[in-house]
């Protein structure tokens, strides 16, 4: 005859309110801890410091390729910056555009900086130095969908985090591609000039980068004038550099770098640790003025400041030259007025 084994009914009970008590207890408790890197896939390197933005390079090492002239249709080629780590999954990608007459070799500094952050820098070559912007920012996007499909360094982009930006013609150029490319995470004009003043239908987060003493694309008739024209709705900075010229971008300073590396960092990575370097608005000696609308529209305008708390304002080293309009640019010159 066989035996058979029945379970208590009081020991059932007991297990199932135990497993009750067990499920009651973790809603109550919420989700455990959540790492970071998993809230934000897109993050990238350590917690930001005014001392790391400062810094001449970021916590990436980078290395470089070229892309010969002629290799690739659309541009006149030029050179990729990108971080040596293969351990933080793919970088967002920027394709910078240098200014009239200028290659991209003048825009190393500025390149290898923003690399060295966390992203894949593409200075590129113009098809002709004497391009005009809108021709530029065509080539930017060319180059884009080159880096992005074509590239040697193209397993190591996320192709849905790419930016735009750009010097002189090539900001001009950078508002250009913006315009046409409303699906771009970001966009930086440096010291940026175009013959078009408005730009109200640029949808990408925008910031302009002008500099008080430019005398080819002065503030008042071009890096003013394209901030005013965003739309509300579009998040965008504008950064005076207080007492830089029209090449502040190739002297590469540490103001513009930490500005731009900034916005990069917020709109191309997400990654809201930035926000703390734009909103407020700096209060420093090397801003002439900043104004931005803030992540979700909460921002403001910086007075001019006349000293950075505990700092004296800097004394230049040597007079500035009597003209900062080449006589080779004259008529750019003329235009800008």
């Amino acid at each position: 005859m066989t035996r058979r084994r029945f379970r208590s009914p009081r020991v059932s009970i007991a297990g199932f309110l135990a497993i009750v008590t067990l499920a009651l207890s973790a809603l109550v408790a919420g989700p455990g801890p959540v790492d970071a890197q998993t809230a934000n896939p897109f993050q990238r390197g350590p917690a930001p410091t005014t001392a790391s933005l400062n810094a001449a390079r970021g916590p990436f090492a980078t290395t470089s390729a070229t892309v010969a002239r002629g290799s690739a249709s659309g541009f006149g080629g030029g050179r990729i910056y990108y971080p040596t780590s293969t351990s933080e999954g793919t970088f967002g990608a920027v394709v910078l555009a240098p200014g009239f007459t200028a290659s991209s070799g003048a825009y190393a500094g500025v390149a290898q900086r923003v690399a060295s952050h966390g992203f894949v820098v593409f200075a590129i070559d113009t098809n002709s130095t004497l391009d005009f912007p809108d021709s530029r920012g065509q080539q930017m996007l060319a180059a884009l969908d080159y880096l992005t499909r074509s590239s040697t360094v193209r397993t190591r982009i996320d192709a849905s985090r790419l930016a735009v930006a750009g010097h002189s013609m090539g900001g001009g150029g950078t508002l250009a591609a913006a315009n046409a490319r409303p699906s771009l995470q970001a966009a930086v004009a440096l010291q940026p000039w175009h013959s078009t003043k408005s730009w109200s239908n640029i949808r990408v987060p925008t910031m302009i980068i002008g500099a008080s003493g430019d005398t080819i694309a002065a503030v008042a008739s071009h890096s003013e004038r394209f901030y005013g024209s965003l739309p509300a709705a579009t998040e965008k900075a504008y950064v005076e550099l207080s007492g830089e010229s029209h090449l502040a971008a190739n002297s590469n300073p540490s103001d513009q770098g930490r500005a731009m590396v900034t916005w990069l960092k917020r709109y191309v990575d997400d990654d809201v640790r930035y926000e703390q370097f734009m909103c407020p608005a700096p209060r420093s000696a090397d801003y002439a003025e900043w104004r931005d609308s803030c992540p979700g529209g909460t921002g403001g305008t910086t007075p001019t400041p006349t000293t950075t708390p505990g700092n004296p304002t800097p004394t230049p080293t040597t007079a500035p030259p009597t003209s900062q309009c080449p006589t080779w640019l004259w008529w750019l010159c003329l235009l800008n007025r």
